[in-house]
């Protein structure tokens, strides 16, 4: 008999997936704090909200694939990533009509503002679906969001706040 585990998709949907069926999904996200308010990516709805990042491709290092990504996803360049935490889930994509179910790292690091303007030009196809423009919210008000993610990292911006 194959081994199961319980897999969760961006909904909160819950699925029971094959080991055999799961692809490794090593991903990076930036915790970007300035003035107070963190840059957030709204996804999949009113008022939810995830950190800007993304899988990471072959050959790439976390800190490298952490800049790129905030800059597809913001618009805005960032520097100095420095690892703040890493958590392990089973997540299901989905989106297309076979879904996808990865057991992702998830890394996310502390990066510095350097420059840059909000954007969605860097948007793939996907993104353009169920993301909104990147938007700088009050770290204060961070308890009235929804999350997008499997992860509630809402206590991560907390320390990196409080360190600064």
């Amino acid at each position: 008999m194959a081994r199961t585990i319980k897999s969760v998709d961006v909904h909160g949907k819950t699925y029971d997936v094959s080991v055999e069926d799961l692809r490794w999904r090593p991903s990076a996200y930036g915790i970007v704090i300035h003035e107070g308010k963190v840059l957030l990516s709204p996804q999949f709805g009113e008022n939810r909200y995830d950190l800007p990042g993304g899988g990471m491709d072959l050959g790439e290092t976390p800190e490298v694939a952490v800049i790129r990504e905030v800059k597809e996803e913001t618009g805005l360049d960032v520097a100095n990533p420095k690892l703040v935490d890493g958590v392990s889930r089973f997540f299901t994509f989905a989106h297309t009509n076979n879904a996808e179910h990865v057991q992702s790292l998830m890394l996310y690091y502390a990066c510095d503002l350097v420059g840059g303007a909000l954007s969605i030009e860097g948007f793939d196809e996907y993104e353009k679906e169920y993301a909104r423009m990147a938007v700088w919210f009050p770290a204060a008000d961070l308890d009235s969001i929804e999350i997008a993610s499997t992860y509630d990292w809402r206590n991560l911006i907390k320390e990196v706040a409080h360190a600064i």
